[in-house]
């Protein structure tokens, strides 16, 4: 895909209505892998490529400081996420609307999962979780990031260790078209589909030195999308994340 075909930088947030939710996403583990298409065309059919090829994202972050509406809920404002992506695109009057749809998205609470499911009908599940983040100490110094949990009694995890100084990935690059998509699309169950906008300033990436996925997939992705995940990742970088706001939703045909 060539760098023109990118999109402009999203609407600041002060330009648009209230959003639904506000948060700070950060230190984002993100495993990236190619995938044949016929996987993921039942699922959705708009597929955005990177070049030739289609990516499955497998992306571990914290959520903090999250507000609903503007309101702040107790013991549900600072939480781990763990969620498997792939990208797609759509035109609407004449602009280019480059987004993501989440095959599955792991949360530690029951009630963050059932909003979700309630307002979006994303496909959450709400297991035990944990993490582990190594800030970096200086400007020069990597991060440390991995993110684990639990499915019928076994614990699964990715992680990712970079070194050397945060950057903003080049023009063109596969590290920004993974990071730079910022629209949603949520198929529901009548057969319809949701787009919502989601804004944030686009990324300093971290490139992993090392980063592997631990556990038995199957069962959460499916035997295709586990094969996948299975083999070595086609790049991998953690992302340093930023103050993000969610907008309602609208139906699209």
């Amino acid at each position: 895909m060539p760098a023109e075909a990118f999109p402009a930088k999203p609407i600041p947030a002060e330009q648009a209505a209230r959003p639904f939710l506000t948060a700070d996403w950060r230190y984002l583990a993100m495993l990236n892998y190619r995938v044949d298409p016929s996987v993921l065309a039942s699922l959705i059919p708009a597929l955005d490529y990177f070049g030739a090829t289609t990516y499955i994202s497998l992306v571990g972050f914290r959520f903090e400081r999250t507000r609903v509406r503007g309101l702040w809920i107790p013991l549900h404002s600072n939480f781990d996420e763990v969620n498997l992506r792939f990208y797609v695109r759509r035109m609407h009057a004449g602009e280019l609307r480059r987004g993501v749809v989440f095959v599955r998205e792991i949360v530690p609470r029951w009630a963050i999962a059932k909003i979700a499911r309630l307002v979006y009908h994303e496909n959450y599940i709400a297991l035990a979780m944990g993490h582990h983040v190594k800030p970096p100490t200086s400007e020069d110094e990597g991060v440390e990031a991995e993110y684990g949990w639990r499915h019928r009694g076994k614990w699964s995890s990715i992680r990712v260790e970079t070194c050397g100084k945060a950057m903003h990935p080049p023009e063109g690059s596969l590290d920004q078209f993974i990071t730079e998509h910022y629209w949603g699309y949520v198929t529901q169950p009548d057969g319809g589909c949701v787009e919502y906008r989601v804004v944030h300033d686009p990324w300093r990436v971290w490139k992993a030195q090392r980063a592997r996925l631990e556990g038995d997939t199957r069962e959460l992705y499916g035997v295709e999308l586990a094969q996948c995940l299975g083999a070595e990742p086609d790049s991998a970088f953690l992302a340093e994340g930023s103050s993000v706001a969610v907008y309602a939703g609208r139906r699209i045909a």
